[in-house]
């Protein structure tokens, strides 16, 4: 939830540094050939699906590092190892590979492919880096190419505005997980320029089941249907809400994303901390050429509200398929709001023994709602929502492990599973490794929000 989000930190441009020399040095002194670079080799790397050890926040995926913008980037925790790898989609021959780190950038890193995405081998290293963008010439086949960091240059992560591979082979590009077309998100040309922070649009997303005259948000005393007024000119403020409605304005079917406007930045996000109520995915774009889309995911905003609550009841365990029906077809609520997980519920006890086992004494409503004690401990509250907190505590914050067994808050992974890149904000502290959808960007353009059944 927006309250528990990390504190956003400015950032310079990257300077540039050319480092080809120094990299095939580098390369020669491990042994490995080093090819000159091929004119007709290709960029097989942009679009393709990237995957990361963490990342900043929702803002700062890892698909940002070959989106091909270099107004965009990945940004990992604050800690090392780290990680970026690229699925290139096939079995591809690898010639160069080009850095373009962001200020904060790793100074020793190894550069690795894989045909299978584990077994690397290791085409180019150093403890040497400087920054800026790095030109490799390697040689090297796989399907994956993975940049592995060991020692950062700064107190924050590591963080490239794009990660490059030249070569041949590979495959087709793939969209992210759950990304809607652009055609979902209308005609952005046509929005009208803020006089305040930013302008937020309202769509109608709900598949002709209301129409726009029947679409209503609500912020700062003010509330509209879209039909008449689709455009909010937003203010700086502070923890705000923007409400959604269908029907009437004080209608059952109503949800919420959560902000904090500054005088020149965006800092918000989606939630399903309290329930799931409405579909909603929102994209912010700034004048900078940022763009970044989080919420649920397209396919569940294809589908009647219906086959979304019998999908949640086919997908979650026993325990949590009670949810769809409590407040149905309202509401699908968090655990920490359902009875069947409070005191004196049939599942009050589901975490009972597992958190136990690791030394935290809580009920299960506190564990899924980051209560009591655990209101000061984001890490071990993420850890026992996500099955990890048995872990060693270096592998606590690892995508690859969560909800891998029970007793887990599979609500939460319901929404993971169908969010636009897999991220989503499912308990208080789900922003711990930035698997929320939290975003933040200065000199924010537009915010435009789209509204589905």
């Amino acid at each position: 939830m927006l309250t528990h989000a990390r504190q956003r930190r400015s950032r310079r441009g990257p300077g540039t540094r050319l480092a080809t020399l120094a990299a095939a040095l580098a390369v020669a002194a491990l042994g490995f050939a080093v090819p000159s670079a091929q004119a007709a080799d290709a960029l097989i790397s942009q679009g393709k699906t990237a995957t990361a050890s963490s990342v900043e926040n929702a803002g700062t995926p890892a698909a940002a590092a070959v989106d091909g913008n270099t107004g965009t980037r990945w940004s990992s925790q604050f800690s090392d190892p780290q990680w970026i790898q690229i699925d290139l989609g096939g079995p591809a021959t690898v010639s160069q590979v080009v850095l373009r780190w962001e200020a904060a950038y790793a100074t020793a890193y190894q550069i690795q492919v894989s045909d299978t995405g584990s077994g690397w081998s290791t085409v180019y290293q150093t403890t040497t880096g400087t920054g800026g963008t790095q030109t490799l010439n390697v040689a090297g086949s796989g399907r994956y190419v993975r940049l592995s960091t060991t020692a950062r240059a700064t107190p924050y992560g590591v963080s490239l505005w794009e990660f490059q591979v030249f070569g041949t082979g590979g495959g087709t590009t793939q969209p992210g997980a759950g990304t809607p077309p652009d055609s979902f998100w209308g005609d952005t040309s046509t929005i009208p320029a803020a006089r305040n922070v930013l302008t937020v649009k309202v769509l109608n997303r709900t598949n002709g089941k209301y129409p726009d005259s029947q679409v209503y948000w609500s912020f700062g005393g003010q509330t509209h249907s879209i039909a008449e007024q689709p455009y909010l000119d937003m203010p700086a403020n502070s923890a705000g809400r923007m409400y959604f409605s269908l029907g009437t304005p004080n209608g059952q079917y109503a949800d919420f994303i959560e902000f904090t406007v500054g005088p020149d930045v965006f800092n918000g996000n989606t939630t399903r901390v309290d329930a799931f109520a409405l579909k909603l995915a929102m994209r912010l774009h700034a004048h900078d050429g940022y763009d970044v889309q989080v919420g649920d995911a397209y396919e569940l905003f294809q589908e009647d509200r219906s086959a979304t609550f019998a999908r949640f009841q086919s997908e979650v365990p026993t325990e949590f398929k009670g949810l769809a029906t409590v407040n149905a077809p309202y509401r699908i609520p968090a655990p920490g709001s359902a009875p069947d997980f409070r005191t004196g519920g049939k599942y009050a006890n589901y975490f009972t023994s597992y958190a136990q086992s690791v030394g935290v004494n809580e009920p299960t409503s506190n564990i899924t709602g980051c209560a009591g004690s655990l209101a000061g401990n984001p890490d071990i509250c993420a850890a026992l929502n996500r099955h990890t907190a048995h872990l060693p505590q270096s592998q606590w914050q690892d995508p690859a492990r969560y909800y891998q067994a029970a007793p887990a808050n599979y609500y939460a992974k319901f929404w993971h599973d169908h969010g636009i890149n897999h991220l989503a904000y499912g308990f208080p502290y789900d922003d711990v490794a930035g698997q929320s959808s939290f975003v933040s960007h200065g000199d924010p353009q537009w915010l435009v929000v789209a509204v589905g059944w």
